[in-house]
């Protein structure tokens, strides 16, 4: 594959990075790469056993990185508070915040600690909650970038005020797709009022196209016939999750991004390839409904981007 890769990441040495779902997956494939280039980097996640493996795999690698893992559940809004809490106790700044933890297509509606649609609560609302938490130190930082992930998924999504939290009709892709829709309108959106605001925030959105994880297994799963054609189309299709990273990789350090942008990989069907810009759905375009989905946001979560 060529095209943009991890080693065209600029030195990061003096700078902090906390990067969602980092205990696999993407997460752990782009916090690898920003230890690498010499950022402090913070692995955040549910499982910390997991999250102390991929700490020290990363060590083993790279013994001179600057890598530690934090307990955050994203499902549930009280470890959120915990963990801005203990992040700000320790760092005044924070350089780079990748939204990146998510489940996918729950087969059966399930619900997070808070009661909010299990998709929607912790593929966005959490992520709004910690970015909300997070801002003083992101406003301190030179530079800030914070890199919601998004999917391809988003362009089939809607944002459903009459059932946002799927309680009256719960369909496994239409509660995914909405999330990630959520999601990039939520990066558009910041983007938008860190400039009418003077925060100074770059704010941007990426997806890995199809990335070869855990995400899928754990979600919608290998059985029946979407698992089926998934487990066949993957070989042509897919690419590994080392690639996947890329894009999320190249919104939180390239010079060349575009503040309220959006990156992909550019091959066929943006499933894999180099990154690069990546098309916007036009629902995501909506400033009413991305105004009103942030409005909407900061009363059920209690807070507020101030």
């Amino acid at each position: 594959m060529s095209g943009w890769t991890a080693a065209e990441i600029p030195p990061l040495q003096g700078r902090v990075a906390i990067v969602t779902g980092a205990t696999g997956g993407l997460g752990e494939k782009a916090a690898q790469e920003l230890a690498r280039a010499g950022a402090e980097t913070i692995l955040a996640g549910r499982n910390a056993i997991k999250g102390q493996a991929a700490v020290a795999a990363i060590r083993d690698k790279f013994p001179a990185a600057q890598v530690g893992f934090e307990a955050v559940d994203l499902a549930d809004l009280a470890s959120v508070a915990e963990f801005a809490q203990r992040y700000s106790s320790t760092h005044q700044s924070l350089d780079i915040l990748i939204n990146n933890a998510g489940v996918m297509a729950l087969p059966r509606r399930q619900t997070t600690v808070d009661g909010f649609e299990m998709q929607f609560g912790t593929n966005f609302l959490g992520h709004f909650a910690l970015t909300a938490r997070l801002l003083p130190q992101l406003r301190a930082a030179a530079a800030p970038r914070i890199v919601n992930l998004s999917s391809i998924a988003h362009r089939t999504g809607t944002i459903d005020f009459g059932d946002l939290q799927g309680d009256r009709f719960y369909l496994p892709w239409k509660a995914y797709s909405q999330s990630k829709l959520a999601m990039l309108m939520f990066a558009l959106e910041l983007q938008r009022r860190s400039d009418a605001t003077g925060w100074k925030l770059i704010s941007l959105a990426a997806h890995p196209g199809w990335a070869r994880t855990d995400l899928f297994t754990n979600g919608p799963g290998t059985g029946g016939f979407i698992g089926f054609g998934a487990m066949l189309a993957a070989p042509i299709f897919s690419q590994s999750a080392e690639h996947g990273a890329l894009p999320i990789l190249f919104a939180a350090t390239s010079p060349g991004v575009e503040p309220g942008g959006y990156y992909g990989p550019n091959g066929i069907g943006e499933l894999k390839g180099p990154p690069g810009p990546a098309r916007i759905g036009p629902q995501a375009k909506n400033r009413a409904t991305a105004a009103r989905l942030w409005e909407s946001s900061e009363r059920l979560l209690g807070v507020h981007f101030a």
